[in-house]
């Protein structure tokens, strides 16, 4: 059978559905080029000098790893000259990044988590690369916070990418999602999973169980149901997973269900969450819809959320539908955030 690439895929996409222009298939493909560079820093490891602390912060006050700078840096280079956009935003950086005058401006905006799961860089377990695509308002030529602030809704493509002991790029376009793994001899990514669909029910969850003193009732009361197991009303067993990489977790979770969670909780009961809505909510919640799941912050549909400001925060329950369905119920019993 003949293998079929990324640009053969979304080419065949634009004649089937008409939903991806020539600049949008570029842009794809551009961002795709960048997640090869990156998987090539994040494989060399120790060898490139890419390990440990960059001795700095990210505009959330977290220390940033050399891979998180780099990683940053190979983003923009490879997004900034294409003229498929009208500005990049970061959850490295502060502000909105703004196309440099000597580049032809495009009509797309794009927002990404250029190294998702920091924490697990030196210790060689799976990270990845997380990206949103929306379109830049009409008329808006010199893009400012306030265009980026739309709905998950709005978003016309999201992906991530997962550097593991293969290289793997997730992505839709709002018809499906399907999975591309880099072939590393030929430099292309190539289908290796097609129509993507996260089973209805479960028995694996993820969730960092050493914040369980901090959780809210109704987070409580469901992870205590799934941890009785056969014996408890839920009448089965259930098993934990969790690598502390959100795109690590997202894949298993595409890949044979589950359900993924990173509730708000009480030591700032102020901050809605710990996840970016831009960076890393929208575009996965994107994704697992697109793949029969579903995702809310506990309270409504992640992609309604009318997102405040570009660095916003929110709590997260993602995967099989039944069991988001299940926590979110809880949530409203309780008549809690």
């Amino acid at each position: 059978m003949r293998r079929k690439t990324l640009t053969q895929y979304l080419i065949e996409q634009q004649r089937e559905y008409s939903n991806i222009p020539a600049e949008l298939r570029l842009l794809i493909e551009v961002v795709a080029r960048a997640c090869k560079s990156i998987s090539h820093a994040v494989s060399k490891g120790a060898l490139g000098g890419v390990l440990g602390s960059a001795g700095s912060e990210n505009v959330q006050g977290e220390v940033q790893k050399k891979l998180d700078v780099i990683s940053n840096e190979i983003m923009l280079e490879a997004n900034e000259w294409g003229g498929h956009l009208a500005a990049m935003a970061s959850e490295e950086m502060e502000d909105v990044f703004h196309i440099p005058n000597r580049y032809p401006q495009g009509e797309y905006l794009l927002m990404f988590d250029p190294l998702d799961g920091s924490s697990n860089i030196d210790v060689n377990v799976s990270i990845g690369t997380i990206f949103s695509v929306l379109r830049c308002p009409e008329g808006v030529t010199d893009p400012t916070e306030q265009d980026f602030l739309q709905p998950g809704t709005q978003q016309v493509a999201a992906g991530y990418a997962v550097y593991g002991p293969q290289t793997v790029l997730v992505l839709t376009t709002g018809h499906g999602v399907n999975c591309f793994t880099l072939d590393r001899e030929m430099g292309s990514w190539v289908l290796t999973q097609e129509g993507m669909r996260i089973p209805e029910d479960t028995k694996e969850f993820a969730i960092n169980m050493s914040n369980e003193r901090h959780w809210y009732p109704p987070v409580q009361r469901y992870i205590g149901e799934l941890l009785q197991g056969k014996e408890g009303v839920r009448g089965k067993d259930f098993n934990m997973r969790w690598i502390a990489s959100m795109v690590a977790d997202v894949h298993r979770i595409l890949t044979r269900g589950g359900v993924f969670m990173y509730p708000a909780d009480k030591r700032d009961p102020d901050k809605p969450g710990k996840l970016r809505i831009m960076y890393e909510a929208n575009p996965m919640s994107f994704l697992v819809e697109q793949a029969g799941g579903a995702a809310t912050n506990g309270v409504q549909r992640i992609l309604d959320i009318q997102p405040q400001k570009l660095h916003e925060r929110v709590a997260v329950f993602l995967g099989s539908k039944n069991e988001v369905e299940r926590v979110t119920g809880y949530h409203h019993e309780a008549g809690q955030k």
